[in-house]
C-alpha cells in the first residue's frame, strides 16, 4: 500500500496515509475502493489510485481540482456532469482524461470526482460543452458508506 500512498502523493502534491494506518480494499463494478481506518477514502478507476470526495475532504489535495461557480453548485451536487459554463477557475495541469475534483468556488469544498473531457486550460477558456463527466459525487452511493 506504501506505492498506492505514493502515487496518491504524485497525482494530489498532498500526504496521505502511512504505514501506521490501516488499507483495505473491496472491488465494485465501476472502481475498487480504498478503505483506509475503516473508511473510504480512495478509489481505483481504471488503474489509477485517486481520492474520494472524504479523502479529499480529509487530506487537502492542492492539484487536479476544477472551480465552478455557485450556478452549478446544486447541479454538480446532484450528480450532474460539468458543463464548461459553470466552471471559473482550474488546475492549468489537467490534461484530457485525467480524474479531477470539482468544488464551489465559495467555500472550495468538493463537490464531485470526474473525468476531464478537456484539459484544464481549455475548460477555464471554454463557454460551451461539457467539460467533466461526473463519477463520484456528494451524496450518492460512494459517499453514503
Amino acid at each position: 500500500m506504501e506505492e498506492l500512498s505514493e502515487r496518491l502523493y504524485k497525482v494530489f502534491g498532498a500526504d496521505t496515509f502511512s504505514l501506521n494506518d490501516t488499507v483495505d480494499s473491496a472491488e465494485t463494478k465501476n472502481y475498487d475502493i480504498i478503505y483506509v481506518n475503516n473508511e473510504v477514502l480512495a478509489m481505483i478507476i481504471d488503474d489509477e489510485p485517486f481520492l474520494t470526495l472524504k479523502g479529499i475532504l480529509k487530506y487537502h489535495p492542492r492539484n487536479r481540482w476544477v472551480t465552478v461557480d455557485m450556478g452549478a453548485v446544486k447541479f454538480v451536487y446532484n450528480g450532474a456532469d460539468v458543463m464548461a459554463p459553470g466552471i471559473v477557475n482550474a488546475d492549468p495541469t489537467i490534461e484530457k482524461d485525467d480524474l479531477v475534483w470539482v468544488r464551489d468556488e465559495r467555500n472550495l469544498q468538493p463537490l464531485a470526482i470526474g473525468k476531464a473531457l478537456m484539459s484544464g486550460i481549455e475548460m477555464i477558456s471554454a463557454n460551451k460543452g461539457k467539460s467533466i463527466e461526473t463519477l463520484h459525487y456528494v451524496g450518492d452511493r460512494l459517499w453514503e458508506l
